[in-house]
């Protein structure tokens, strides 16, 4: 098995250029061979050149033993295997030196010329040792044949070994090719993965965010209305017992709404019957499916239950029965707009209308409500509180979750929104939604 980039790092447990201990003792093994080879063909090279013997076979063996680096310098297993070829010795090294060389991965124009040259040398070769050995009487065959035969001996030696180095070495690196290939998908997979696991995330955080909202609002705004109320009552209950019961009744009204409200918040988050749920035990969905399911079906929740411009009468006279002095306009002709528009223009002006009764309890308020062609309007605006409320905090703007919840609903529809003190010493809270969000 190949391997490559950090992989093929790793994998290198052999002795210096080798990968592995068996292609080291595979490289030594050839080696001697090549060297044994080389020795024995050293003897004739030696008589026919006039050396020693042991000259020939010293040089022989070097040469051949040139196969020990072959992975490492390949051209130059070539070259030597070229430069002895004219010695009559060497086959051995010559084979496995040009495969070694086809199947590295040095550019082609190399691999094709220095497998010429020593096809090119191998011919000359058997061309001349063919005519020797005719001079000297010993062929049985026909000089005619004699360039056959030396063709087809250059061929078988040179060309066997270059084409299957060359399908070893694409083999491999359509291997390693596919082997980064599945390396390159497993990361994508595993970012993809961790994607999926931040959107989840981000499903949940926004889930958390939108159901602490809606709380606040809901109960905010109903509590601010039952402790004026409960002021009143603790006011009025020895003086005027017909107003206390009024009082009273107004407040449990507004709890019993407050309670109706939180329950249809909090139904959207259950997932079913708990008893069915209990008989069937249903495999755990995927945490990312549970966050965005719950998302959305507590937007559907949202959107079809939720409250809507219609009742903005009846919020503003809420206002009113706990003792605020409102007034409430409306410009332009009213018409029906999306679920989610209505109800964060509910919701905007509810908001307002409980940071009055917190922060400038007694001060006048007015709400405006404008239809335009496009988009709608509304804005919640307060006096400076009497003076015996003077100690309130109006004259700052609250900077509490009702503000940044208010500012948040309305940017998320691609609205505008502002807020801050006036000139006269109140407060006011403007914004902007499209009509179709």
């Amino acid at each position: 098995m190949t391997t490559t980039g950090d992989d093929r790092t790793t994998a290198m447990t052999g002795p210096w250029w080798w990968e592995r201990w068996r292609g080291a003792a595979l490289d030594a093994g050839l080696a001697v061979l090549s060297a044994a080879e080389c020795g024995a063909e050293g003897v004739a090279f030696a008589r026919d050149a006039g050396l020693p013997v042991p000259v020939g076979v010293g040089f022989g063996v070097l040469a051949g033993a040139a196969l020990l680096i072959r992975r490492r310098w390949p051209i130059a297993v070539v070259l030597i295997s070229i430069a002895i070829t004219p010695a009559q010795m060497g086959v051995l090294l010559t084979v496995v030196g040009l495969y070694t060389l086809a199947a590295s991965e040095l550019p082609r124009r190399i691999i094709g010329a220095l497998a010429g040259m020593s096809m090119a040398g191998t011919l000359v070769v058997a061309l001349v040792r063919a005519n020797q050995d005719m001079a000297e009487g010993s062929p049985s065959i026909g000089s005619e044949f004699i360039p056959f035969f030396a063709v087809t001996a250059a061929i078988g030696v040179t060309a066997p070994p270059v084409l299957l180095g060359l399908y070893v070495g694409a083999r491999r690196r359509l291997v390693e090719g596919m082997r980064e290939r599945a390396d390159s998908l497993e990361r994508e997979l595993q970012l993809l993965a961790e994607r999926a696991e931040e959107r989840a995330e981000w499903a949940r955080n926004e889930e958390r965010t939108r159901i602490a909202r809606e709380m606040h609002d809901v109960v905010a705004h109903r509590v601010s209305l039952m402790v004026v109320h409960a002021a009143a009552l603790q006011a009025v209950a020895r003086k005027d017992p017909e107003k206390a019961v009024r009082n009273a009744a107004l407040v449990g009204d507004m709890g019993r709404q407050a309670l109706t409200e939180l329950r249809e918040m909090l139904g959207v988050l259950r997932t079913g019957d708990g008893t069915k749920a209990k008989a069937e035990k249903p495999a755990e969905p995927p945490l990312a499916a549970v966050a965005f399911a719950a998302a959305a079906a507590a937007s559907r929740a949202v959107d079809e239950d939720g409250p809507c411009l219609a009742e903005l009468e009846e919020l503003v006279g809420q206002s009113r029965t706990a003792g605020m002095a409102v007034d409430l306009s409306v410009e332009g002709e009213a018409r029906d707009c999306s679920a989610e528009v209505e109800q964060t223009a509910y919701r905007v002006v509810q908001e307002a209308l409980t940071n009055v009764h917190k922060h400038a309890a007694g001060a006048k308020t007015h709400v405006r409500l404008a239809y335009r062609s496009a988009e709608i309007a509304m804005q919640v605006e307060n006096e400076p509180p009497p003076e015996a409320d003077a100690s309130s905090d109006a004259r700052l703007p609250s900077g509490g979750n009702g503000l940044v919840g208010m500012r948040e609903r309305v940017m998320a529809l691609g609205g505008v929104f502002v807020s801050g003190p006036t000139d006269g010493g109140g407060f006011r809270v403007s914004a902007v939604l499209p009509a179709a969000a």
